[in-house]
């Protein structure tokens, strides 16, 4: 559930939308969900001074019911 959740908002957010993946694993201190997006829209999901990554890292913490961490990173090979 947090995989589509997250994947909808930066969806929405990015120009190029095919370009989005969104990946879930498990480690010790819980759940990683590593997003990739276009290299030019990485700017626009993180956002002025990180804010927009703030944010959503915000809004999947609060639907979420143990510890998530979100990492955003570019899709360059």
């Amino acid at each position: 559930m947090l995989t589509e959740a997250i994947e909808h908002l930066i969806r929405g957010i990015v120009d190029f939308p095919d370009d989005v993946s969104v990946r879930s694993y498990q480690n010790q201190r819980g759940e990683l969900i590593r997003v990739r997006v276009n290299s030019e829209d990485i700017g626009r999901v993180i956002g002025r001074h990180g804010r927009t990554a703030t944010a959503i890292r915000t809004v999947i913490q609060a639907i979420a019911d143990h510890s998530v961490r979100v990492d955003i990173m570019d899709a360059r090979p």
